[in-house]
């Protein structure tokens, strides 16, 4: 049995009631949605990267990616691995001359991190059967066609007050 599925980011909500923006995660090949609450900072750098704008100067990820590349260091994937109380752990799997390094991370970086490298994200099987709201938002969002309908319903007012 796989202990990882992949998984794709397929958007960013705000949360109305603690002001803090949720990275919404999907399996491929199930219909598990996973939300994360993250920072600010992190939801900013993640939808820059979705909506393909670059900073005029480095942001942090992207300053994480060059110092990698000049390090001849590729990120291979991002795994999110566990849940303890609510907190998300996750790991970069980085290679180095042929090596694996792991290195522990929040989820939000590792998440902005692999689209800035174009690497995939998995989450562990234990993560996908212990999330309650992966649960929630999977039995609310059933189906592809609600899940899309869900998203191009929400309007610029549900993501609260945040300047980008």
């Amino acid at each position: 049995m796989e202990k990882f599925v992949e998984v794709n980011i397929v958007g960013l909500i705000m949360d109305q009631i603690s002001k803090s923006p949720v990275m919404v995660l999907k399996a491929l090949n199930e219909k598990k949605i996973i939300p994360i609450w993250i920072g600010l900072n992190e939801a900013n750098a993640i939808a820059l990267e979705l909506e393909n704008v670059s900073s005029p100067r480095p942001m942090t990820h992207d300053l994480m990616k060059s110092i990698m590349c000049n390090l001849e260091a590729v990120l291979a994937k991002v795994i999110i691995t566990n849940i303890v109380q609510n907190t998300y752990y996750a790991e970069l799997v980085i290679e180095i001359n042929g090596e694996q390094r792991i290195i522990d991370c929040r989820p939000s970086d590792a998440v902005a991190l692999a689209l800035k490298n174009r690497a995939k994200i998995y989450v562990s099987k234990q993560v996908l059967e212990t999330s309650v709201l992966a649960d929630v938002f999977s039995n609310f969002l059933s189906g592809e066609d609600k899940i899309d309908n869900w998203f191009n319903s929400l309007s610029a007012d549900d993501f609260g007050e945040i300047e980008q």
